[in-house]
């Protein structure tokens, strides 16, 4: 790129920087009706305008296989009628949440006569990279904005017509009910450089948010000046305790692998107990492989699994994403816990158990953003959590874990409250 082109990339991303600066400080004192008319208007446009999306989309199913995408990458990429008709009803879900804006957190009064009140607020500017899925250009955008923030969208190259028609739409319906329309904003070119030039606006920009691979993830956090919301990696475990109910236990271990196997949540590991993995063991594998899994175990695991090949510390790291999950015999639930915590990712993490006391101490100390007793990984999700909608999933500890939904999308300020009062 030439030296004037970087110039004027510079120039372009500090400008939908501070545009969307100043757009999060008018939003922040919306009322909350406001923002609610305008998710209601952008729900409608989505429908009354689901042919002119249908044709964006087009654009983008045709130039698919000129960026090498899958079936699978390309089936994502697909806005059908009934894909619109969700996003829709999605935005009229956030309408519904309630006002997290102006929320007492709590309040107290001092012996000084000081009020002190703990009040939420919006973080102020999201920035927001995701993959080439055009429904969540109107996810993102909708929670960003229910929770009081201006957000700056990068969407994938594959899916450029159908986000740009999306966009519009959103900044039409902002427009219209009276909100700045540059509260949502998709940058327009794909240049790569562009993100970097974002993650370097912390003046601006207050929280990061990537949604995709791993690489784009290390790469965010690597040049982000300012926070990172993310996840690296979603290596989840199903351990069935030797105290299982193991027909529960087959059943909770089939639908955390197989329901959906390319999301986040989606097991990726079993560890069982070796009191129950004779009897285990075989059913639960010969279930796996009637849905084309592969699997890779310890020795005890091949001695008991025909079929079975030999897993490495790689395997039981790893994120498939896809037909494959790692298996471990282990003695005590210590040495289940010792596993997990070693190769786990610290997203999810379930046990299969009628020990009260083991469920106990496992969710104790599995370090993890969610820890699910007798229940599948799969519920590892904002919806599934009563948050009503979420832009990702985080491992972090500060400044949320698990499911982010509309109050992890905001912070806190100390509101106080005298009559004169001064410190002695």
């Amino acid at each position: 790129m030439a030296t004037a082109e970087r110039v004027d990339l510079r120039q372009y991303c500090l400008d939908v920087a501070h545009r969307a600066k100043a757009a999060s400080e008018r939003l922040a004192t919306a009322p909350g009706e406001l923002k609610q008319r305008w998710l209601l208007r952008s729900a409608a446009l989505l429908r009354e305008r689901r042919t002119d999306l249908a044709a964006a989309n087009a654009l983008d199913l045709a130039a698919a296989p000129g960026f090498g995408l899958t079936p699978a990458q390309v089936d994502r990429l697909r806005l059908t009628p009934a894909v619109i008709e969700s996003m829709a009803v999605g935005l009229e879900e956030v309408a519904a949440l309630a006002e997290p804006i102006g929320e007492v957190i709590e309040s107290t009064k001092r012996p000084s006569g000081i009020e002190v009140t703990k009040v939420r607020v919006p973080l102020g500017v999201v920035f927001f990279i995701y993959e080439s899925r055009p429904n969540v250009t109107a996810d993102a955008a909708a929670i960003c904005v229910k929770s009081g923030n201006a957000v700056i969208l990068r969407g994938g190259k594959e899916a450029a017509h159908s986000n740009r028609a999306i966009a519009e739409l959103l900044a039409e319906a902002a427009a219209e009910v009276g909100l700045s329309a540059d509260v949502v904003q998709l940058v327009s070119t794909a240049d790569r450089e562009a993100v970097g030039q974002f993650l370097a606006l912390d003046s601006f920009i207050d929280l990061a948010i990537p949604r995709g691979g791993e690489g784009l993830i290390r790469r965010v956090v690597a040049e982000a000046k300012m926070p990172v919301m993310k996840h690296f990696a979603g290596n989840c475990h199903v351990y069935v305790d030797a105290a299982a109910d193991l027909d529960m236990a087959e059943r909770i271990l089939v639908n955390s692998k197989c329901q959906r196997m390319g999301v986040c949540n989606a097991a990726e590991s079993l560890v069982v107990h070796a009191l129950v993995a004779n009897e285990f063991l075989p059913r639960a594998a010969a279930e796996l492989s009637r849905r084309g899994v592969e699997i890779r175990g310890d020795e005890r695991t091949r001695e008991l699994v025909a079929g079975a090949t030999a897993a490495t510390d790689a395997d039981y790291a790893a994120e498939y994403l896809g037909p494959t999950i790692s298996v471990r015999v282990v003695g005590s639930l210590d040495e289940a816990i010792d596993h997990i915590n070693r190769f786990g990712s610290k997203h999810t993490d379930a046990i299969v158990t009628r020990d009260q006391d083991a469920a106990r101490e496992f969710a104790a100390r599995v370090d993890s953003a969610a820890v699910i007793i007798n229940a599948s990984t799969r519920f590892n999700d904002g919806a599934q959590f009563g948050l009503g909608a979420e832009i990702g999933i985080s491992t972090d500890k500060f400044h949320a874990r698990g499911p982010c939904g509309i109050k992890e999308l905001t912070t806190y300020k100390y509101v106080v409250h005298g009559s004169g009062q001064i410190r002695e």
